[in-house]
């Protein structure tokens, strides 16, 4: 594949990157009293990166990885991949960067970061699934759709129900100050493996639907 490519697809995951950062950062302010009704109201306009990412094509791990059934050649494997390390880079980056810009949303996410690495393996591969699952249907309904209804639902869906969502949480864990550990990196890369069978699963599954004579 061409440099230019490589260059073009890992820019595209750092863009993606940029917004989960933008939503991250606005979930934790709104979190920060720990109150339901501002937790609710955070997970809706976490919306904000998933919104921005599908208008403009960028390149988000979660969201392209359940088309990945569909079209399996080296161009989709290689926008999904490097796409993922621009994704790392730019949370990881932004959540240490955010951190020292506003302290607050630094202690919100070391809670959330550590209560996360109390969970058993099993529990995060779970939860990691079922974000797969409801990624996979925001981006599909807005493909073949045309309507922002999965998002909207979709991505407060998986924020409240508890689920593991891969790029956001390295972005938290960036913010944290927690990212560079054993720990952190075993769980994230466990719901890295969550969100990509879940993200799969539908797919796959609907593969199964026979063929009209």
């Amino acid at each position: 594949m061409p440099m230019k490519r490589i260059i073009w697809n890992l820019t595209n995951g750092l863009l993606a990157g940029i917004m989960i950062a933008v939503g991250g950062t606005v979930f934790l302010a709104c979190f920060g009293d720990g109150s339901m009704v501002n937790k609710t109201i955070g997970a809706f306009f976490f919306s904000i990166a998933l919104l921005s990412i599908c208008y403009k094509g960028y390149s988000l791990y979660t969201g392209k990885i359940g088309f990945i059934p569909e079209k399996h050649d080296g161009e989709a494997f290689s926008v999904l991949l490097w796409g993922l390390l621009g994704n790392l880079i730019a949370t990881v980056a932004l959540g240490y960067a955010l951190r020292a810009a506003i302290p607050t949303i630094g202690g919100v996410a070391e809670v959330l970061c550590t209560a996360r690495l109390t969970q058993e393996w099993w529990q995060t591969l779970i939860r990691g699934i079922f974000c797969g699952i409801l990624m996979y249907m925001a981006v599909s309904i807005y493909r073949d759709k045309q309507t922002i209804s999965g998002i909207l639902f979709c991505v407060p869906v998986f924020i409240l129900a508890g689920f593991e969502h891969s790029v956001a949480n390295m972005f938290y864990f960036g913010a944290a100050g927690m990212f560079f550990s054993a720990d952190s990196i075993i769980y994230l890369a466990i719901v890295v493996l969550g969100n990509t069978i879940g993200g799969m699963l539908m797919p796959l599954l609907a593969m199964l639907k026979p063929k009209e004579s």
